[in-house]
């Protein structure tokens, strides 16, 4: 719990993180923040589709248009969050000489996403509208 609270914290205050190890090869800290940026757009993306999905498919069911929406929203939100997490998880693993984390976090993005777009092409193929 500890660790958590310190690695939060680290999420505002990363200039802290310099205090740890020595400093890593600059490509290998652009790279980290390449991939931040990359989760941030993926993020962005999610988002968007969820606000998509609840205003341009007003024939769909209330139900299953919310249903959708809030789980692309939820996994942007979640993706943002991980984003800043997993930045600052490899930040410290360079500058301690540790492997890089490993996550579930993509496996998971990976099987939301896929529940979503197959709850999709449900609706495309069979309809869903609203009565």
């Amino acid at each position: 719990m500890n660790d958590f609270v310190q690695g939060l914290r680290l999420w505002f205050a990363p200039e802290r993180i310099r205090e740890e190890g020595d400093t890593p090869d600059y490509r290998f800290s652009l790279a980290n923040e390449r991939t931040f940026l990359a989760w941030i757009r993926t993020a962005l993306a999610l988002i968007g589709g969820g606000f998509a999905v609840d205003q341009f498919l007003p024939e769909l069911a209330w139900g299953v248009r919310t249903g959708l929406a809030l789980a692309l929203l939820a996994a942007g939100v979640l993706c943002a969050l991980r984003a800043v997490n997993h930045w600052v998880r490899c930040e410290r693993a360079m500058r301690r000489g540790e492997d890089l984390p490993v996550s579930r976090f993509p496996a998971l993005l990976g099987l939301a996403v896929a529940v979503v777009a197959v709850s999709m092409v449900v609706v495309v193929v069979f309809g869903w509208e609203s009565r």
